[in-house]
């Protein structure tokens, strides 16, 4: 009887003890990231469709350039005959000579506006030197999944566009039955593009966080590492590239290499995609969509088994119309694109 009090007594421990600890853990993660914030539900009053895409910008005109005369060309007397009196010409303006020219300052350039310091939590405002503008109205992307883990896999995902006076949201829900992965991205506008602030993977409802500042970035166990430039995470690259491709700052043409850091709650890695083809893909809604296929190269340091192919079509707004995941093994998850909406 004393025997199976004592076990009892120990089995009770253990639990409490268990039970601390994972509230410990939670607790600690929930300090040293903060949460999301909240975004209100958007409404979606249309349907995008096909179009040509724009053609790109002619170039400016060039402006025929200005001779200078430099400072240290010599100066060549010639002798002219004796004056002849004829009328007065009208006097001209002296002109400066190359020397005074080439000595007066450079005006100053103007001063531009410093983008204010970020709060340690939450999202902040959109910087002082960036906006929303030329950035997609609010948008909704609807994939049908298929895939293969331990035989076929089918469901629904959505990558899903927001933007507001705070910043903007990326959100990338996977339904796959009793599975759900959600990609969660929120932050603000940059002169080079997306900054992303606060970042969330949740499997099936169990969140990882990480918390990007201007020149570190707090991981989901708390670890802080150096920010790289232009970092992007796995939600705001979808968005990202498609603005890039749109505005032209990025051409998509096969045969093209980009490169980017990307931050996940474990680490930031430098990943690199070739434009490896132009391929045609038949989509239940849009019928045949010519669009253009990413492919990554592999990691210097792997984290793991994880890839991500993805397809941008020119004709609906340089969207990814296809996102392929491999995960090794012939495990992967295929998103094809049903319908886009749009505010």
């Amino acid at each position: 009887m004393a025997r199976r009090t004592a076990l009892s007594w120990l089995l009770l421990v253990a639990a409490v003890l268990l039970v601390h600890g994972l509230t410990l853990d939670w607790a600690a993660r929930a300090i040293s990231v903060p949460a999301l914030r909240a975004v209100p539900a958007p409404i979606f009053t249309r349907l995008l469709m096909p179009e040509e895409p724009d053609p790109p910008a002619p170039p400016a005109p060039k402006k025929p350039a200005t001779r200078v005369p430099r400072p240290h060309e010599p100066t060549i007397a010639i002798a002219t005959p004796a004056p002849v009196e004829v009328a007065a010409a009208p006097s001209l303006p002296p002109q400066a000579s190359a020397q005074e020219t080439m000595s007066q300052p450079a005006p100053a350039a103007p001063e531009l506006p410093q983008a204010s310091a970020a709060p340690t939590s939450g999202m902040p405002a959109i910087s002082a030197t960036a906006s929303a503008e030329g950035w997609p109205p609010d948008t909704r992307l609807s994939y049908r999944v298929g895939g293969f883990f331990r035989g076929e896999i089918h469901g629904k995902a959505t990558v899903q566009w927001q933007r507001d006076a705070l910043g903007y949201q990326v959100a990338v829900d996977i339904g796959l039955g009793l599975a759900t992965f959600v990609m969660t991205s929120q932050g603000e506008f940059s002169a080079e593009g997306l900054h992303p602030r606060m970042y969330q993977e949740s499997r099936n409802g169990s969140p990882r966080n990480l918390a990007v500042g201007e020149e570190s970035v707090v991981l989901s166990d708390g670890t802080t590492v150096p920010r790289p430039p232009g970092l992007q995470d796995t939600a705001s690259q979808f968005v990202e590239l498609s603005q890039r491709f749109a505005s032209g700052r990025e051409p998509l043409e096969v045969g093209n290499t980009l490169s980017f850091w990307m931050a996940r709650p474990g680490g930031t890695d430098l990943w690199t995609y070739d434009v490896a083809e132009r391929e045609t893909l038949r989509t239940p809604q849009y019928g045949d969509v010519e669009a253009f296929r990413l492919k990554p190269r592999p990691l210097a340091r792997p984290r793991g088994n994880i890839t991500a192919e993805m397809w941008f079509a020119p004709s609906l707004k340089y969207l990814p119309v296809r996102i392929k995941v491999s995960m090794g093994d012939g495990v992967y998850v295929d998103l094809l694109i049903e319908k886009i909406e749009q505010r």
